[in-house]
This record gives C-alpha cells, sequence and structure tokens, in this order.
C-alpha cells in the first residue's frame, strides 16, 4: 500500500488532505477518544464534552480555562513529519488545501500556507466586549485565571469551536470546494465520527481516496488506500523520503 500512495501522490497534482486529532498525537498533544484521550480524564468534576461546550464556558468560566489551559493548549509542540510532508507537499503545488479539525496551529508552524480550521485556532481570541484580538501569547500570561481584556476587562475567549456552536459557514464553504476540486483526498488522523466535518466526505468526486488511521473507521471498505499505521510514518515514507518529489 505504500507503494500505491506513493504512486499516487506523484502522479497528482490536486491532492486535499482531510485531518483530525491524531495527525497531532505524534506530536505529544493526545486526541480526543483514544483510552489516554482528553474525554477519559477522571480528575475533573465534570466530563470533558460538557467542559469545552458553549453552555459552560459561560457558565463556569473559571473551571472551563482551567480545563483548557491544562488538556487543550500546548505552547510547546512541535510540527511531527505528518505536518512537514504536507507542507513539502503544498510547496511543491500538489496539495490544494489542509482542512483540519485541530486547533493547535500546527500546519502553519510547519509551513503549510491553505489551512482551513474547521474548529478554530488556539493563536486566535478574542474580548466577548470590544472584540480586541489576542495572541496565544498574550493568553497564557493570564492562564492561572479568566483571560481578561486589557482594555475593557472583560472576559477574552479562544476563537475555537465549542458543542453547542456552529462552524464558520465561509471555512465549511472552502473546504467543499478544495474537496470537491480534488482528484485525491487523504484522511488522516480522524475517526470520522464528528459532524458536520465528517459529512465533508460526500463532496468528493476525485479519483483516489485515501485513508490513514491507527483504528479501523466506517469508510475504511470505502477507500482505495487503507494504511492502519501512524500516519507521521507514513507520509514520512511515502513524501520526505520519496526522493522522486523534488523541488
Amino acid at each position: 500500500m505504500y507503494d500505491k500512495l506513493k504512486r499516487v501522490i506523484e502522479e497528482n497534482k490536486h491532492i486535499v488532505f482531510f485531518g483530525g486529532a491524531g495527525v497531532s498525537t505524534e506530536s505529544n498533544i493526545p486526541d480526543f477518544r483514544s483510552q489516554s484521550g482528553i474525554y477519559s480524564k477522571k480528575t475533573y468534576p465534570y466530563p470533558a464534552e460538557t467542559m469545552i461546550s458553549h453552555d459552560f464556558f459561560y457558565e463556569h468560566t473559571e473551571a472551563f480555562y482551567d480545563f483548557y489551559f491544562h488538556e487543550m493548549v500546548y505552547p510547546n509542540a512541535q510540527p511531527n513529519p505528518a505536518h512537514l510532508a504536507l507542507a513539502k507537499l503544498e510547496a511543491l503545488g500538489k496539495l490544494d488545501a489542509v482542512i483540519t479539525q485541530n486547533i493547535d496551529g500546527l500546519h502553519q508552524k510547519a509551513g503549510s500556507k491553505k489551512v482551513l480550521e474547521l474548529h478554530g485556532s488556539i493563536h486566535r481570541n478574542r474580548c466577548q466586549s470590544c472584540h480586541s484580538f489576542f495572541t496565544l501569547e498574550d493568553m497564557l500570561k493570564q492562564k492561572d485565571g479568566i483571560p481578561k481584556c486589557p482594555n475593557c476587562h472583560h472576559t477574552i475567549k479562544p476563537e475555537v469551536v465549542l458543542y453547542g456552536e456552529s462552524l464558520d459557514m465561509q471555512v465549511m464553504e472552502e473546504a467543499v470546494t478544495a474537496i470537491a476540486n480534488a482528484d485525491v483526498m487523504i484522511i488522516g488522523g480522524t475517526s470520522l465520527v464528528v459532524y458536520p466535518a465528517a459529512g465533508l466526505l460526500r463532496y468528493f468526486r476525485g479519483k483516489t481516496l485515501v485513508l490513514l488511521n491507527k483504528e479501523v473507521t466506517a469508510m475504511d471498505d470505502q477507500a482505495d488506500i487503507v494504511i492502519h499505521d501512524p500516519i507521521g510514518e507514513v507520509l514520512q515514507e511515502v513524501v520526505l523520503h520519496n526522493t522522486k518529489l523534488v523541488d
């Protein structure tokens, strides 16, 4: 399957990548649903899914931030071979877009330019009152409490999509367009159970569907290439170590 994936990447120029939490686990950022994932945390008074909801943010803001800064923000994380391989494919003119459910910003850190963040980013934060913008670095200076705007002293909220909130329709539309125009779609590091993001797959009409995930998914029988190895290992072999892919 590795050789088949190599050929697909070598022979096509309109590739789209759709990724989830498994893309960043090799950067030591936990996923959500595995045995060691964020949803398995037992040290908080509420379930993790409750603590990252819209209502919880407004009703228990301090508890939200305690969970958020300890479990969802990894400022020292670095891109792994998966991120680097995708950035290389974009630089070679082969990858049209990265569509990600992750909020960590590692694709951009690796050098990717066209990144569609379905669930927002920890690197974008705004005051709920005056709408001033703040970076992650600004937020980390106040991580022991509720981050407050220095201009108007109201609460700052990260621009991440919490449970109970709608996705950004412009980002969704761009993702649909990218997928619809792709010849190859590579899905990586996602269980494909989170909607509406997982529903984007129905817009793919291209030639080759590739699925890279350590666990079996409901889409395995619909993919042309299925590899159940760590995504960083796979993309390192088929992209970074592929001498036929040259600038």
